[in-house]
C-alpha cells in the first residue's frame, strides 16, 4: 500500500476517537449506562470481526493472551463506564481528558519497566501534562487544589475509574508490546469486554434497550469509531509514516474537546482550552524525550 495512502487512513483513527467520548456518552442517554457501553463494544466486535477476521486462540503467545485480555478489558470497563456515570457532558469531557495522561504515563512506565532511555525533555513534559489535567479539572477557578478536590468529589467514581484507565493502558502497552510477537487480538478483547458488561448488565436493574431512529444511529456511530477507529490506525501504523501519526495522535484531546463539546452543546472554560494544550504538549515532549535517545 501506498505510504501517503496508509497515512491518510491512520489519520482517519484520530478524528473517529475524537468522536469516542461523546458518543458515549450520548449513547448511554438514550441505552443507559451498562446496556449502552455493552452495546457499543458489541457492534464495534462485529465491525472488528468483518475487519480482521479471527485468530485462532492457539496463534497467540500465552504471556500475550493473558495479560493483553485482562489488561486491555480492564482499561475499556475504566474507560466506558467511568464516561456514561458522568453527572453530566461537561464532565464527561473532563474526564476524557483525565484519560489522555496516558501517553505520559506509558512512557513513563516504559522507562521504569523497559528501560527506554531518554533526556531531559520528560521532566518538563510530565510536569506540564500534569499541570494541564490541574487546569481542567479546576474549572474557572484555575490552579486551585481546593477546587479541584472538590470537583472530584462530587463524583469520585468516575474520576477514580478514568485515573484507573490511565494505568491500566499505560501497562497494556508495555507489557504486551514484545509480548504479543506479531499478533493483534483486538477483536478478542473487544469480544471479551463485550461479555463483561453484558455480564454487568444482567445483574443490574437497567430496563430492555430500546431501539429508536436516533439512539439507533448514535449506537452505529460510536461502535464505528471504535471498529474502524482500530482498523485505520493498524494500517496507518504498518504502511504509513508513523511520526506523522504519532505527532497528531497526541493531539486528541484537543481534537476531541471540540467534538464534544459540539456534539454534547457544552461551553468550554478558557481554562480548560488551556489544560487540554498542556496536555498536548506534554505528551509530545515526552515521546520527543524518547525519540532523541532512540
Amino acid at each position: 500500500m501506498n505510504s501517503n495512502k496508509a497515512t491518510l487512513i491512520g489519520l482517519t483513527a484520530v478524528f473517529l476517537w475524537s468522536l469516542i467520548v461523546a458518543l458515549i456518552k450520548e449513547v448511554s442517554h438514550y441505552f443507559g449506562p451498562i446496556g449502552g457501553a455493552a452495546l457499543i463494544y458489541s457492534c464495534a466486535s462485529i465491525i472488528l470481526l468483518f475487519s480482521f477476521g479471527w485468530t485462532h486462540l492457539k496463534e497467540f503467545p500465552l504471556k500475550y493472551l493473558i495479560w493483553g485480555s485482562l489488561l486491555f478489558v480492564a482499561y475499556e470497563i475504566c474507560l466506558a463506564l467511568s464516561i456514561v456515570y458522568s453527572s453530566n457532558n461537561r464532565q464527561a469531557i473532563e474526564i476524557g481528558m483525565v484519560n489522555y495522561l496516558w501517553p505520559t504515563a506509558t512512557i513513563l512506565f516504559s522507562i521504569i519497566f523497559n528501560r527506554q532511555k531518554t533526556n531531559f525533555l520528560i521532566f518538563p513534559g510530565i510536569c506540564l501534562s500534569v499541570a494541564g489535567i490541574c487546569l481542567v479539572l479546576g474549572g474557572e477557578a484555575g490552579f486551585s487544589f481546593n477546587t479541584m478536590l472538590s470537583n472530584i468529589q462530587t463524583n469520585p467514581l468516575s474520576y477514580g475509574l478514568a485515573l484507573t484507565g490511565v494505568f491500566l493502558w499505560a501497562a497494556y502497552c508495555t507489557l504486551t508490546a514484545r509480548a504479543a510477537n506479531g499478533k493483534n487480538g483486538i477483536t478478542l478483547f473487544f469480544i471479551l469486554v463485550s461479555i463483561v458488561l453484558w455480564t454487568q448488565w444482567i445483574f443490574s436493574a437497567e430496563p430492555i434497550p430500546n431501539f429508536e431512529l436516533n439512539s439507533s444511529i448514535y449506537l452505529v456511530l460510536a461502535a464505528f469509531a471504535m471498529g474502524i477507529g482500530y482498523g485505520a490506525w493498524n494500517i496507518g501504523i504498518m504502511h504509513g509514516n508513523v511520526t506523522v501519526l504519532a505527532t497528531a495522535s497526541y493531539f486528541i484531546p484537543v481534537f476531541s474537546s471540540v467534538v464534544s463539546a459540539l456534539i454534547l452543546s457544552t461551553q468550554l472554560t478558557f481554562s480548560f482550552w488551556k489544560g487540554a494544550l498542556m496536555v498536548c504538549f506534554g505528551s509530545l515532549l515526552c515521546w520527543m524525550a524518547t525519540k532523541a535517545k532512540s
